[in-house]
């Protein structure tokens, strides 16, 4: 019998790419410290949140009944420095200008936690994407209309920022917040129907 899944995100992205694939989830969003060890990669840094977001739901939803608990991560990597989620509208202005005509990586891990037995499943997906340069004016215009605020990199592919993007090498998905191809095969591999 397939396992139910839990969704250990407050991602209101992850959740509509999820389903639109078709997958039934239920929600269980934790939170954690995101904060970066010292001389953690950001590869290593994705992999961990992910993990533990993923732990984290399962050890407060208990054992039984069975379920899968997925957890994911999203990083924007701009020379190996990490761009999160911006404070204010400065700092979204900061990033943008920071992004604007070069590549960036996008990183996403996923990891899952079956809640009544030592399985984990883990993915990491790289992205690489290209923006167009832009006037600082049409960067104030964009960060003005809220959007970019809780995106990390602050910029939403899935949304008005999408006017930025010159190229996407890999996933697509990766890029709004869940590798999708890459998690419906995890998914599959750990008991969960996708």
């Amino acid at each position: 019998m397939p396992l139910p899944l839990v969704l250990a995100s407050s991602s209101p992205r992850r959740r509509t790419l999820l389903a639109e694939a078709g997958v039934r989830f239920e929600l269980a969003a934790v939170e954690v410290d995101e904060s970066a060890r010292p001389g953690e990669s950001p590869e290593a840094l994705t992999r961990r949140l992910a993990a533990a977001k993923a732990r984290a739901a399962a050890s407060a939803l208990g054992a039984l009944p069975a379920r899968v608990v997925l957890g994911a991560d999203t990083l924007v990597v701009l020379d190996e420095a990490v761009l999160g989620k911006p404070r204010d509208a400065a700092e979204a202005v900061s990033h943008l200008s920071r992004l604007l005509g070069r590549t960036h990586r996008v990183l996403t891990a996923v990891a899952l936690v079956r809640t009544d037995a030592p399985i984990f499943c883990e993915r990491l997906v790289e992205s690489r994407v290209t923006l167009r340069g832009a006037s600082e004016q049409e960067i104030r215009d964009y960060v003005a209309s809220g959007e970019p605020l809780d995106k990390a990199g602050a910029y939403a592919l899935q949304g008005e920022g999408r006017r930025f993007v010159e190229k996407i090498a890999g996933s697509e998905s990766n890029v709004i917040g869940l590798p999708l191809q890459e998690t419906l095969a995890a998914l599959r591999e750990i008991g969960v129907e996708a």
